[in-house]
C-alpha cells in the first residue's frame, strides 16, 4: 500500500468505520538518516489515532532505533513488514525475504521487543514459495520473542498477489499461537470478512487493496450512491488540505480512478484523468463521469 495509505486515506477509512490504522511502509534506514521524503511518511493527523507505524528493514539495530523514534513521535504501535514481495525490497533482505531467514527474523524480533515500549506486531506471508510455507513456524518464533500479535497474508512471496488467497494458512497460524492473529487477503466486502473469521478463527481482519475505491467497506452496511459521493468529496478535500500541491494532484488522480471503477465509460475516461494538469480538471472529469 506504499503511495496510498497516507494520512488523508487513513482518515477517510477511519471515518468510514475502520478500527486500527497502519501507515505506509517506512524504510528504517532512511528514517534514521533523516531522509526528508521518509520523514514525510511519518506525518499523521490526531484524529487517526490509534495508529500503527509500519517499518521496513533488515538490520536489527537500525530497526530498533527507527522504532524508538516513531514511538517518540506518537506511534501507538510498531509493525514489522515481513510481507512486501517487491523485487527491489527482497533483494535487500527486507520484507518477504525475512520469511526465508528465521534466524535473522528472531534477532530482529528480540531487538525490537527491547526497543519498543508499546505494542509490537509483524505482518507475514504464507512463506517464500510453495515449498516453504512456514508462516506457523515464524509465528511461533515471534510469540516466543514477545511479539504481541501478527497479521497473515497467506499467499507466498512467489505468488505475489495472484491466485486465490489460501485462508487455510491463516487458520494454521491461529492454531499455532496464543497471540492475536489478524487475517488478510481477498476481502472485498463485509461478507468476505465474516467468512474469513468463520473459516480461520482469526481475531480480526485487515483490509488493504479491498478498500481502494471503496473505503465504505469498513461501514459493514450498504452505502447509498449519495453517501458514497459525500465520502469521495470528503476524501478530495482531505487530499488537497493536507498534501502539497504536486502530491495532491497525483493522489487525486489515483483515487478518483479507483472510485471510477464500475462506472459506465470509466476505462475510456481514465487516460484523460491521468493526463490532467490541475486538480480542478481531474475533479471535473470524475464528476462528469459519476
Amino acid at each position: 500500500m506504499a503511495g496510498v495509505t497516507n494520512a488523508p486515506f487513513r482518515l477517510i477509512a477511519r471515518e468510514c468505520g475502520a478500527g486500527l490504522l497502519t501507515s505506509e511502509e517506512i524504510d528504517a534506514r532512511a528514517l534514521v538518516r533523516d531522509n526528508a521524503r521518509t520523514l514525510a511518511l511519518t506525518a499523521y493527523l490526531p484524529e487517526e489515532r490509534p495508529l500503527v507505524m509500519q517499518l521496513l528493514g533488515e538490520d536489527p539495530d537500525i530497526l530498533a532505533e527507527a522504532a524508538r523514534r516513531l514511538e517518540a513521535t506518537g506511534a501507538d504501535g510498531i509493525d514489522l513488514n515481513m510481507g512486501c514481495p517487491v523485487a527491489k525490497i527482497v533483494a535487500k533482505g527486507q520484507g518477504a525475504a525475512l520469511m526465508r531467514d528465521p534466524l535473522r527474523a528472531a534477532v530482529i524480533f528480540r531487538t525490537l521487543r527491547k526497543a519498543v515500549a508499546g505494542t509490537l506486531t509483524i505482518k507475514i506471508r504464507g512463506g517464500w514459495d510453495d515449498r516453504t510455507v512456514n508462516a506457523p513456524d515464524i509465528a511461533r518464533l515471534a510469540e516466543s520473542e514477545g511479539v504481541d500479535g501478527l497479521t497473515v497474508h497467506p499467499r507466498t512471496r512467489s505468488q505475489q498477489y495472484t491466485g486465490r488467497a489460501p485462508w487455510e494458512v491463516i487458520a494454521s497460524v491461529v492454531a499455532a499461537v496464543r497471540i492475536p492473529v489478524v487475517g488478510n487477503g481477498d476481502v472485498r466486502c463485509v461478507d468476505d470478512a465474516r467468512a474469513m473469521v468463520a473459516a480461520t478463527g482469526c481475531a480480526a481482519v485487515m483490509i488493504g487493496r479491498g478498500a481502494l475505491g471503496r473505503p465504505w467497506i469498513f461501514r459493514g452496511v450498504d452505502t447509498s450512491r449519495d453517501e458514497r459521493a459525500a465520502i469521495i468529496r470528503r476524501h478530495c478535500v482531505l487530499i488537497e488540505t493536507h498534501l502539497p500541491e504536486r502530491a495532491a494532484l497525483v493522489q487525486l488522480k489515483k483515487h478518483l480512478a479507483w472510485y471510477s471503477d464500475g462506472l459506465p465509460f470509466a476505462a475510456r475516461a481514465r487516460p484523460a484523468i491521468f493526463s490532467a494538469r490541475r486538480a480542478a480538471e481531474v475533479a471535473e472529469l470524475f464528476w462528469r463521469l459519476w
